[in-house]
């Protein structure tokens, strides 16, 4: 085969340092309007973008041209510097050094899109720690509690 071809919708998520409910309304909108910017520009599509104070979702087409890991590091690192620029509420602001990578059936797209559009909602009831601990229970992750908060 001549061509490299790929469809790869991934899930991703990860939080803010220790969960500090940073991600105020006051940035929010423009926060995951920057996240999404940075997918694009490494040729990642973002379909939705979303979150809540401490953490965020990001479900996009991983492009042929990055690795995984490579996206992250670039989300997250340019997206920190930006927000410290938004005033002296963000300069302590950090990610988390993890994250979680989930694989989308590309029939299952709008299921996940219309869950990062409700993320408000969803967690009136439910916790970061609790949605995150039931994606790795859903996509029968190994892992070890103790190493994932941070």
């Amino acid at each position: 085969m001549g061509q490299s071809l790929n469809k790869i919708y991934v899930h991703l998520v990860f939080s803010t340092k220790h969960r500090n409910p940073m991600i105020t309304d006051a940035i929010q909108e423009e926060l995951f309007k920057y996240l999404g910017g940075i997918c694009k520009g490494l040729e990642c599509d973002p379909v939705q973008v979303g979150g809540y104070r401490d953490h965020v979702h990001i479900l996009c087409l991983l492009s042929k041209k990055i690795t995984l890991m490579k996206l992250l590091e670039e989300v997250k690192s340019h997206s920190s510097k930006w927000i410290k620029t938004k005033g002296s509420d963000f300069q302590n602001f950090y990610w988390q050094n993890g994250y979680g990578a989930f694989s989308v059936n590309p029939k299952e797209i709008e299921i996940v899109k219309n869950y990062i559009i409700n993320q408000e909602e969803h967690h009136k009831t439910k916790s970061f720690q609790d949605e995150f601990l039931a994606f790795l229970k859903k996509y029968n992750v190994e892992y070890d509690e103790r190493y994932i908060w941070d």
